[in-house]
């Protein structure tokens, strides 16, 4: 008996290491001309993905790729630990509106998360709105939601199959009943309660078959008054002559001041204020620029409260005078300090400050005059959620996670300055189990980065522990520390976490994220070649036992990373990812990423720069590059699938690899957000089998 299963086990390894009879992706003779130099496209009929011949060519790639994955081992194993470690209770932050208290809540392995409310915290909780209701397969997700200031509606937006395009419902929360508002093309909006409607953001309906495709332009505000028609909704704001500029509405806390956002890209924004308690009142422009960050925290009064980069890359906040708006009269509240401030609110009176000190969370509490009052004594090194509660009440609600630690609901007050454990997840492990730690590796030009390493305890440092590094590095976004389900199976069996704090993220302020933008990119791919080095240096793992994963932006950094070094890594999970860096920009909304990247038209050297790095386009041929697993979704409307689609092509056609080159192609879903846990399973079913095979790890 044991011989027969040596045999089929030998049967198996030899089915999965066989070299792969890719589907064949027909060329078309097809360039452009960049400031002279000619650049080939040949897989850009790809980039039609409605065409009949494109779905087609999806269908033979999944073909292939759903072949390989269902003979590699332990799959079943695999499944049933991320089943497990995702069936735990957990909760969201609370909130109050009125009378009443709102929070979601996940039983353990339901798609989406349920909205409750109860008149009290100890209370009996009633669901409100149950998004796995709207569909079969848990595919309508819930992206928004906004209770009104009396607790008599609710007003939510959903996403179908993981697209960015919402639609906006209303309940009346006391019947339950749904009312017949529905807006349709939403998108990138938040959603305002004033004088019983919505101030919210939309496109015009694009032509059909583009839903997906197309350039996000000319982006509008409106206002819906709850109980009409969207065809009668009143236009607030649009701009004919800007395209590109993306418009979104807020109101402060008092309903005092309707709040105008616009941007032309992921940072950067100009602001412009009305006051909302005479009709006739125009908007008043506090920053034109689109430069800088400004953020309204909220008002006392007259008086605007501003967390800004402006003069301050770490961010301040800064009193604005509504009455006398001009820079000479701005007073600073706090400082800009060596921590980055990510965030501030009003509390009875006092002004709650998130600031991040070494990719991780530090909470201070200051008086109203910026005057510093105490630190609050978090549970360790991790990660704080938003703090919930209006500016008058003495208590709060915020959320705490690290890498062993779910997310944990603390409850703060004010007056008496007691923080109190008001929910921790029961899960099916010890946190104390594991080590976190920080590291500082030394990037090519000597730029000290940090990461942080997770693992079991009792490895042992001699070079061969599976690990996996992940990094994103791009558009001010920070990694701080957070839970993962799917992430506790690479540990749990043994494996090693890297996360690297590349710059291109907010990790260090404006600076560190200017440093990995345009022509100073390439500093990302450094940090994380250099992290991948240090891994290995320091005996934690051997290219041989090193995987490299990223998604969106991250799905750029693997692409670019491992064309310019294959021999460090065995295993490359570009998922989501941005791989065509001279087109990007005619997807959706790929324009607004030229802030990061830069654009192939913008000047000879911005397009040499990109044509150097550009994932897709050096592939190169007779290669021995890494397993690579591409991972996208038919519904990806932010970062198209036409990326993957040319770069898993090139890939395929172009490299000399024993090892696989496969694209998985998930269907009615999207970039990631909203996916319903049954697909969670089944992608990181998938994924974790690939890499665990490739990196000869035992289960």
């Amino acid at each position: 008996m044991k011989r027969l299963i040596y045999l089929l086990t030998l049967t198996l390894m030899a089915s999965c290491n066989q070299k792969l009879n890719y589907p064949t992706t027909k060329k078309q003779d097809i360039t452009d001309d960049y400031f002279g130099t000619v650049v080939e496209d040949p897989y850009r009929w790809l980039e039609n993905d409605t065409a009949p011949e494109t779905e087609e060519w999806v269908k033979e790639q999944n073909e292939v790729t759903f072949g390989y994955l269902s003979k590699l081992p332990n799959r079943d194993k695999i499944s049933q630990q991320l089943t497990d470690f995702l069936n735990y209770e957990r909760i969201g932050t609370p909130s109050k509106k009125g009378n009443k208290y709102f929070f979601f809540k996940n039983d353990g392995l339901q798609n989406q998360s349920v909205l409750y409310m109860t008149d009290s915290l100890n209370g009996e909780a009633s669901v409100l709105l149950d998004p796995n209701q709207l569909s079969e397969d848990g595919t309508i997700a819930l992206s928004t939601m906004k209770i009104s200031d009396d607790a008599k509606y609710l007003v939510y937006s959903i996403a179908r199959s993981g697209s960015d395009w919402n639609e906006v419902f209303v309940k009346d929360i006391e019947t339950g009943r749904s009312l017949d508002d529905h807006l349709m093309w939403v998108k990138f909006s938040g959603l305002a309660w004033y004088d019983g409607g919505i101030f919210y953001s939309r496109y015009d309906e694009p032509e059909a078959g583009s839903e997906l495709s197309k350039l996000n332009e000319f982006q509008k505000v409106y206002y819906h008054k709850i109980g009409t028609p969207q065809s009668e909704d009143v236009l607030v704001k649009e701009d004919l002559e800007h395209s590109k500029r993306m418009w979104g509405a807020g109101i402060t806390e008092d309903k005092r001041f309707l709040i105008l956002s616009s941007s032309e890209g992921t940072s950067g924004n100009a602001l412009m204020v009305k006051d909302l308690s005479n009709p006739k009142n125009e908007f008043v422009s506090l920053m034109e620029s689109y430069e800088y960050d400004f953020d309204l925290v909220d008002n006392i009064g007259d008086q605007l409260y501003i967390k800004t980069n402006y003069k301050a890359p770490r961010y301040r906040l800064v009193k604005i005078d509504f009455a006398h708006p001009a820079e000479e009269n701005w007073t600073e509240i706090l400082p800009e300090q060596e921590n980055v401030l990510e965030s501030a609110s009003f509390h009875a009176g006092q002004i709650v400050a998130q600031y991040m000190k070494d990719a991780h969370n530090v909470v201070e509490v200051y008086h109203a005059d910026g005057k510093l009052d105490y630190e609050l004594q978090l549970p360790g090194i991790g990660t704080v959620g938003e703090f919930t509660g209006e500016k008058d009440e003495t208590e709060s609600f915020f959320s705490y996670t690290s890498f062993n630690t779910p997310g944990e609901i603390y409850q703060y007050n004010y007056e008496t300055k007691e923080m109190k454990l008001y929910f921790r997840p029961k899960v099916g492990f010890n946190p104390d189990d594991f080590v976190v730690k920080q590291a500082f590796y030394t990037s090519k030009d000597s730029t000290k980065v940090p990461m942080f390493i997770v693992h079991k305890k009792g490895i042992e440092l001699d070079g061969n522990n599976p690990t996996l590094l992940y990094g994103y590095g791009g558009f001010n976004i920070s990694l701080t520390p957070s839970y993962s389900s799917t992430r506790m199976v690479l540990l749990e069996n043994g494996g090693v976490l890297a996360i690297a704090n590349l710059r291109g993220g907010g990790e260090y302020g404006e600076e560190w994220h200017k440093a990995g933008t345009k022509l100073q990119k390439q500093n990302v791919f450094d940090d994380c070649i250099a992290a991948a080095e240090y891994l290995v240096t320091t005996k934690y793992t051997n290219p041989d036992k090193l995987a490299l994963m990223g998604g969106s932006n991250g799905g750029l950094l693997v692409g670019a990373v491992i064309n310019q070094r294959p021999d460090l890594f065995k295993v490359a999970l570009p998922a989501v990812g941005v791989l065509d860096m001279l087109r990007y920009q005619n997807f959706t909304i790929g324009w607004a990423w030229a802030g990061d990247y830069g654009r192939s038209d913008d000047s000879e050297e911005m397009f040499k720069y990109l044509y150097n790095y550009s994932p897709y386009h050096n592939i190169k041929a007779n290669t021995n590059y890494p397993a690579i697993l591409v991972t996208t979704a038919d519904h990806d409307d932010r970062v198209v699938p036409a990326h993957s689609f040319k770069y898993a092509a090139r890939m395929q056609e172009l490299a000399n690899s024993e090892l696989p080159a496969l694209i998985r192609i998930d269907t009615k879903a999207g970039h990631g957000a909203g996916k319903p846990t049954t697909k969670i399973i089944e992608e990181y079913t998938d994924v974790w089998s690939f890499t665990f095979y490739h990196l000869g790890m035992k289960i």
